[in-house]
């Protein structure tokens, strides 16, 4: 079996070829993907370089993590069946190329087990339960609802639409002005603008090196910060700080299939909306322009790529 696939030969280099998928196994799946995501935080380090040391990292490469498709073929017994619309958050099924995370193909090989059954209704939309996953996930492992968010890209504002729909009315921080637009149900303001320095709980998406000088003086005593971007640069933070506040910093990793229970269950019960946040498409003839799109563009809030559910 064959797939059309986004390839980074080498970091700073985007192809789009046909490589093999591997035999297929008992318990997998084989899924005719309609729309992949790029994602502008670890796909960005994958495409530069810059990922710091992580399993089964290798180029070449097939990138990404959000995909959403058609089942077209069932290997053994399960759940699943031919026409069935998934989610799949990556593929280890290429021949020649690593998966890390790989669902940036026209076809994915996967155990059925990963895949996620999703509605027609949600559209292109689908791509993003991988990042309301990873938002949940972040949320739910602090010890309260974050009252302040860094960061309004996608991944932050999937977080403020969690945290309020679990209750919350967070505060959301962003330093681009053109990014401030799109709240709904909470608030956001440049830094700067915020004279608050008593936050029990902060949420940090940014993925920003230099980022808890910034937050610690901000936290009440006892107050939790959650990092969960992706930092590929070492943390560090003046301790004098943190010791009058007795801060708290918690990592969030990567999410559970709880969380992505979770998220769309909110969906499905329309407390979670994801309208709004897929800003751009391309087909995967344009990928140069569309990573390029995703990557400079402050306007670009998710870039899909656009495959059709071709067999």
């Amino acid at each position: 079996m064959l797939s059309d696939a986004i390839l980074f030969p080498q970091p700073g280099q985007i192809a789009v070829r046909r490589i093999g998928l591997r035999e297929p196994e008992a318990g997998d799946v084989r899924v005719a993907v309609e729309y992949c995501g790029i994602s502008t935080g670890t796909e960005r380090l994958l495409f530069t370089g810059d990922m710091p040391p992580f399993p089964g990292l290798g180029y070449p490469l097939v990138p990404g993590y959000e995909a959403v498709g058609q089942v077209v073929e069932t290997f053994g017994d399960g759940d699943l069946s031919a026409g069935d619309r998934v989610f799949v958050p990556g593929s280890n099924g290429f021949v020649d190329a690593r998966g890390l995370f790989g669902a940036s193909a026209s076809q994915l090989l996967a155990p059925a087990r990963r895949v996620t059954r999703v509605p027609e209704s949600m559209g292109a939309d689908a791509v993003l339960l991988a990042l309301a996953a990873t938002a949940h996930h972040a949320i739910v492992a602090a010890d309260a609802i974050p009252e302040l968010i860094i960061g309004h890209g996608v991944l932050g504002r999937l977080s403020a639409r969690i945290a309020v729909a679990l209750g919350g009315s967070p505060i959301v921080w962003e330093i681009e002005p053109r990014r401030h637009g799109g709240a709904d149900g909470y608030a956001v303001c440049h830094p700067s603008d915020d004279e608050r320095s008593d936050y029990g709980a902060i949420l940090d998406v940014s993925g920003a090196g230099d980022i808890l000088d910034l937050l610690i003086p901000r936290l009440a005593r006892g107050g939790e910060i959650v990092l969960a971007g992706f930092y590929k640069v070492p943390l560090s933070f003046a301790f004098p700080p943190a010791f009058m506040r007795e801060a708290r910093i918690r990592v969030a990793a990567e999410w559970l299939p709880a969380d992505m229970e979770a998220v769309t269950r909110l969906v499905a019960e329309g407390r979670l909306s994801l309208a709004g946040l897929v800003t751009h498409r391309h087909g995967p003839a344009k990928a140069g322009e569309a990573y390029r799109t995703a990557f400079e563009d402050v306007s670009c809030l998710k870039m899909i790529l656009e495959w059709g559910a071709t067999q």
